[in-house]
């Protein structure tokens, strides 16, 4: 017994010590606790109306291209789709580069700054380019504007360059995914999380393709303004941000261009090692290593190699985001040569992608909660890549409907219809038949999108989330450009007849046949491999591999501090 009581009088002793050593740096934190707090809740802020008004001005900007495009730049319909199909890749691969760049070359807040002026000026010369095409009284002289063809495409290439560099910049520098401080968040957090944001974004795109699409198409185009407007706004928000030092400062421990230094150092010491000495390892990227050859650390290797297991996942989804690049690209024509008419109103051809957006909305809320039936389970590990593989079925099942819608669109007779001024020949099917196509494609993304961040962010060591976020970024613009690829290859080499300028004259439907076949057959693939990613923790342990000094002793840490915070917080401790 006395024994015992000694131990415990040197537990307490020590315990009492480290909290002294806890609280001593500590004391001067706990009063600058509620500004910080506010700083982070005026951060977050910030980066939501960043985020969201820069969804503002893109989906503003894809939502009517192909109509401009045609009606206004004289484009075949294949060339416009390809097009808005570029647009968005760029869009998508652009935070990459200039997140690269902002640690290498420029630095972060100068290319802020140049960033939101390329954003500025791009989606400022964009209805400029339009706004020729509009009358102009000028004292009693009617006086018409007009700029050559040759010019003003390339006033509108030059803008849509400018809007896709200011776009990547501001996802990249001022709205990053790791500005969230999702650090500490499990799996079902995370889960959560891209769940909701994914709404969010949708939310915002559901009332840009109501409102502007209408105003562009319906209304005045010269109120096309507005979305200059908001890039200026958001231009404000991020100068703010800028000068309060809000803007998020990453980790540099890992990079994008040392992953790609660790791939090509393993490939051409294999090959090397295969041609003059074989040399058995137990993973090919192991002869980047130091002491097998290479020039990189067992650190830096080792995250390379837990990145390079989700490649299969990111392969996969290439052909899924092609499907989805339908709804700007195959479905808007679709859409632009049907029956717009309802109850008196033209509808605006973009606002057809709200029936896509809808089931997002809807079954988010439904997925939380069987998210919490799932995690509070015993067994949690395949949900993700069954959502996965569920929403890449409904994708394939969209494409295989809009076959057969475009069947069954050309059995209507034709007739006239006004767009942007322009009179069309269209069929006379109602377009609100094309609407269960659009609903299988926000079925899927309501699966696969949420679930793939959720893999790509979770089975890597904290050091390599963004990296990974990056290439996830990567192989989805890789899908925009591969439709792009799509389309061009299916128009030449069927000499217009599966992708048609005019859809009532080709055979729109074989396109859509041939890629839904595809994209089943990448479905039955995914399935083969699903088995790979879940969320048990032997599974996520061999991702991850094991952990590295730094990050056991910053998890000793923090396992100190919570201990320390539970220690004060008991009552019993506080009577002894």
């Amino acid at each position: 017994m006395p024994d015992a009581g000694r131990r415990d009088a040197q537990a307490k002793g020590f315990l009492n010590h480290m909290a002294d050593k806890e609280q001593q740096p500590g004391s001067s934190e706990r009063a600058g606790e509620v500004p910080q707090a506010e700083k982070k809740l005026h951060e977050a802020v910030c980066v939501l109306l960043v985020e969201l008004c820069e969804r503002f001005t893109f989906f503003g900007i894809v939502c009517n291209m192909i109509l401009f495009c045609t009606l206004k730049l004289g484009y075949r319909s294949y060339q416009a789709a390809m097009v808005n199909m570029c647009f968005v890749g760029t869009s998508t691969l652009t935070p990459v580069l200039v997140g690269w760049l902002a640690e290498y070359l420029v630095g972060r807040t100068k290319l802020v700054c140049i960033c939101m002026f390329l954003h500025f000026l791009g989606t400022a010369l964009l209805p400029v380019v339009s706004f020729p095409f509009e009358d102009v009284h000028v004292d009693r002289r009617h006086i018409l504007l007009t700029l050559p063809k040759r010019e003003q495409k390339i006033v509108f290439y030059f803008a849509l360059l400018t809007a896709s560099l200011g776009i990547g910049g501001i996802r990249a520098i001022v709205c990053p995914l790791s500005a969230y401080s999702l650090e500490d968040c499990g799996p079902k957090e995370l889960l959560s999380f891209f769940n909701w944001f994914h709404w969010l974004v949708n939310l915002n795109s559901a009332v840009v393709f109501v409102s502007i699409s209408y105003i562009q198409q319906s209304v005045a185009r010269n109120l096309g303004f507005l979305i200059p407007f908001v890039s200026g706004l958001m231009a404000m928000i991020t100068i703010y941000m800028v000068r309060g030092e809000m803007i998020y400062k990453p980790k540099t421990d890992s990079s994008l261009l040392t992953t790609f230094g660790v791939i090509f150092s393993a490939l051409r010491t294999c090959c090397m090692r295969y041609r003059y000495l074989s040399t058995a390892l137990a993973s090919w990227l192991d002869h980047a290593k130091e002491n097998h050859g290479g020039h990189y650390t067992e650190t830096q290797v080792e995250g390379t190699k837990s990145l390079a297991r989700l490649f299969p996942l990111f392969t996969f989804q290439v052909l899924y985001r092609t499907c989805i690049m339908q709804i700007p690209s195959g479905y808007y024509l679709q859409t632009m040569n049907s029956n717009l008419h309802f109850s008196g109103y033209v509808l605006p051809v973009a606002a057809m992608n709200v029936i896509s957006i809808v089931p997002l909305l809807i079954l988010v809320p439904i997925l939380e909660c069987i998210n919490s039936w799932l995690f509070s389970s015993k067994d949690t590990g395949h949900s993700p890549t069954i959502y996965i593989v569920v929403g890449h079925v409904s994708a394939a099942l969209s494409v295989l409907v809009a076959g057969f819608s475009e069947i069954h669109r050309k059995h209507f007779p034709q007739v006239e219809q006004t767009l942007s001024e322009e009179v069309l020949l269209v069929s006379s099917m109602p377009c609100f038949h094309l609407a269960p196509q659009y609903i299988l494609l926000g079925v899927a993304e309501a699966l696969v999108t949420p679930s793939c961040s959720l893999l790509s962010f979770w089975l890597v060591p904290q050091r390599m989330r963004g990296i990974s976020m990056h290439f996830l970024a990567l192989f989805n613009g890789a899908g925009c450009f591969m439709g792009a690829l799509f389309v061009q290859t299916a128009h030449t080499g069927t000499q217009g007849n599966w992708f048609p300028h005019l859809l009532h004259e080709g055979k729109l439907e074989r396109f859509f046949f041939f890629l839904a076949s595809l994209m089943m057959v990448n479905t039955l693939g995914f399935w083969t491999i699903a088995h790979r990613y879940n969320l048990h923790e032997d599974c996520t342990n061999e991702f991850r591999g094991s952990l590295l000094p730094g990050e056991k002793l910053l998890k000793h840490e923090k396992a100190i501090k919570h201990y320390n915070a539970v220690l004060e917080s008991s009552p019993i401790l506080e009577k002894t």
